[in-house]
């Protein structure tokens, strides 16, 4: 805070207050403006208040978009991922790995697709013929499915090539 009130003794350009520019005893031909203490305080306080409203917005971390896992009777079949809205996935529980911006888009599509399904709570029963399981969570609620609902429903067929694009080109998975 002394350097904001070193900076208001100082002065405008052309004020009469010298400057590190100038010669020393270099002025202008008339008076510095007089400033009150109160007015050099309030507008220190108000850049003090501008500042940490500024760090306040700093290191806030993004929202998960949505806890998906996969399971079944096939060869890797067990996936976990955390989607977070900043961009970024966590494949089984490793560490952050970074989503292209194509790849968080439709993420945000996933989540928005399953929404209404999601409050909902919507388990749709094992199907004969399914191999994989899905289960999606997001602040809305949770779906479960099995892979052959996709044939029906668009929206979860979405989910499915989610999961197998980003568990093999970001978490570098065979499945």
């Amino acid at each position: 805070m002394a350097w904001v009130l070193a900076l208001l003794r100082a002065g405008p350009v052309g004020s009469g207050c010298a400057h590190p520019g100038l010669p020393t005893g270099a002025r202008a031909s008339s008076p510095p403006p007089a400033r009150s203490a109160v007015a050099r305080h309030a507008f220190a306080a108000g850049l003090l208040v501008a500042l940490l409203v500024l760090l306040v917005g700093c290191g806030t971390t993004a929202p998960d978009l949505f806890l998906l896992t996969r399971s079944g009777s096939l060869p890797g079949a067990r996936l976990t991922l955390l989607v977070n809205d900043g961009g970024t996935v966590r494949c089984n529980g490793g560490a952050a790995r970074p989503l292209s911006d194509p790849q968080l888009l439709v993420a945000r599509r996933v989540q928005e697709d399953v929404s209404d399904d999601a409050q909902k709570d919507l388990t749709l029963p094992a199907r004969t013929g399914s191999l994989l399981r899905f289960r999606i969570r997001t602040q809305d609620g949770t779906v479960t499915f099995s892979d052959v609902d996709a044939g029906t429903r668009p929206e979860l067929g979405r989910v499915i090539a989610f999961a197998r694009t980003v568990a093999q080109d970001v978490c570098g998975l065979a499945r």
